[in-house]
């Protein structure tokens, strides 16, 4: 971030999208300033107010009918995705499927998990009737990122909305249109609620004018680095941030596991989206009975995927030029380190062009950067481990602690690894599984950010608890005036006193 928005006399008056696929521009959008945000927010407040006044059932109604609409573009949603991505079709269209699985159960459960809720007083206060409600923050400011430009944000956008909240969207600078159709979907399905969700669009400097602006929280989806950076802006004003910061995900293989059917998941959590998932695969740690022979499955696997630019490739080419030269980095540094290349290697990694071919590493010291930072690309490092307890201890050394995913035949025996792993989300006998419910809530802690979003976990990181008192009938003793005499304060304390000795 730059710390001060650009004069408006000097900054770029718009901005071109390119394809990373091709280079061809897909798109052309403004660039949003101080000024340009400042007005989205205050639009949104006003809006904020009409929308937390609706009956939750009428603004379930209202959320539904987007919903329907964004079913409706499924085709054409996807392939803006896909543009401005470079991810085959298939996978922007399931990008659109899990976001509306997410927005559905948002909308038709926010009024169960948000409602007054009555608590029990206690002896002390026997007199007083206590409630709990959970009230919308206001404005909420998402800052979203690119390789999931529809899912990702909308796990704090919908979930936003839903608790009552309007929303001003800030997409990514390499996926702006996918958020710009995000907003006019909303406004064509909602139209008496204009300025529910605005969506603004440049690069840093426009996601700093958003965490300047006043909203009432801040949802980032980025790098720790860049969330840092947020999350000083938004200390000047003490407003809250919700941070998902990406991770490097372990996968443990048991002696017991079903091996096909875990390197099948390996390849798949490894390489789909060219690797480009915060919870994707990027270490495995097999028990040493089974390494080899799970190495071999995984290299034949990923050894027969179509990548590269042909029409049938299962992944597309890496969305940021600067991340192929991570990738290479990594690769050759892995290398030099020790590290064996089952399949590909620093040749896989082009020096210009976005297309990587997937890269199988084994034997990677631990402390390569192979195995410590966020790789971001099709490249996964198989380790042999002496036990189930080594996998464990490697998998939580880790500073990121967002996902992992678990392989054996005993399920039970499955879930209590997972009980034992820093994770935010664990898998048994799949990767990504959770990613489909949209009643678990998802995020990470260190390096992965803190906060939740999706479930009722999601819908209340929109909102303020707020605690009520009404008093049924005045108490025998008033311990909260003045007026009550000592004597009687005195044998209220000595009843509280016995009770709390003997009970």
């Amino acid at each position: 971030m730059t710390g001060t928005d650009q004069d408006a006399a000097t900054r770029p008056a718009t901005f071109t999208v390119r394809s990373p696929a091709t280079g061809d521009p897909v798109g052309e959008h403004p660039v949003h300033g101080l000024e340009e945000v400042a007005r989205a927010v205050e639009r949104a407040r006003t809006a904020a107010a009409g929308w937390a006044a609706l009956p939750a059932g009428h603004r379930r109604a209202h959320l539904l009918r987007w919903k329907h609409a964004l079913a409706s573009s499924l085709d054409a949603v996807a392939k803006t995705i896909a543009a401005e991505t470079g991810k085959p079709h298939g996978d922007a269209v399931l990008e659109v499927v899990l976001t509306l699985e997410h927005l559905n159960w948002a909308a038709r459960n926010a009024d169960r998990v948000l409602r007054r809720r009555r608590v029990r007083s206690g002896l002390l206060a026997a007199n007083q009737r206590s409630s709990v409600v959970h009230r919308p923050l206001g404005v909420i400011g998402v800052i979203g990122p690119w390789n999931y430009p529809l899912y990702t944000p909308m796990g704090s956008i919908g979930y936003a909305l839903a608790a009552g909240n309007a929303v001003v969207f800030k997409p990514s600078e390499h996926t702006p249109g996918t958020g710009v159709l995000l907003a006019e979907l909303l406004a064509s399905a909602v139209p008496e609620h204009a300025g529910l969700l605005t969506t603004v669009t440049g690069a840093a400097a426009t996601g700093e004018a958003l965490a300047r602006s006043g909203v009432d929280k801040v949802a980032f989806t980025g790098s720790p680095g860049t969330a840092r950076k947020v999350m000083a802006v938004c200390a000047r004003s003490l407003t809250p941030l919700l941070a998902e910061c990406g991770g490097k995900d372990a996968t443990i293989v048991t002696a017991d596991a079903d091996l096909d059917a875990a390197a099948d998941a390996v390849v798949w959590g490894a390489l789909s989206n060219a690797g480009q998932t915060c919870a994707g695969v990027e270490r495995v740690y097999a028990v040493r009975e089974v390494h080899a022979s799970l190495c071999r499955k995984v290299v034949e696997r990923a050894g027969a995927l179509r990548t590269g630019p042909v029409p049938d490739a299962v992944y597309g080419p890496m969305t940021m030029s600067a991340q192929t030269a991570v990738v290479r980095r990594h690769v050759e540094q892995a290398l030099a380190d020790g590290a064996r290349a089952l399949l590909g290697d620093s040749a896989s990694i082009p020096a210009s062009g976005a297309f990587v071919t997937p890269v199988v590493l084994a034997d990677v010291p631990e402390d390569s950067p192979a195995m410590t930072e966020e790789t971001f690309g099709p490249v996964v490092a198989i380790n042999a481990v002496a036990s189930v307890d080594e996998a464990v201890r490697r998998a939580n050394a880790s500073p990121y602690a967002l996902a992992a995913s678990v392989f054996s035949r005993d399920r039970r025996a499955g879930a209590a690894i997972a009980a034992r792993l820093r994770a935010g989300a664990v898998s048994v006998n799949s990767v990504l599984g959770f990613a489909g419910v949209p009643a678990l809530p998802f995020g990470g802690s260190g390096e992965s950010g803190f906060g939740r979003i999706h479930g009722a976990d999601g819908l209340r990181a929109f909102t303020a608890p707020q605690s009520v008192t009404v008093q049924r009938f005045a108490p025998p003793v008033n311990l909260t005036s003045f007026s009550t005499p000592a004597a009687a304060r005195e044998r209220a304390v000595a009843a509280a006193r016995w009770l709390h000795r003997h009970h």
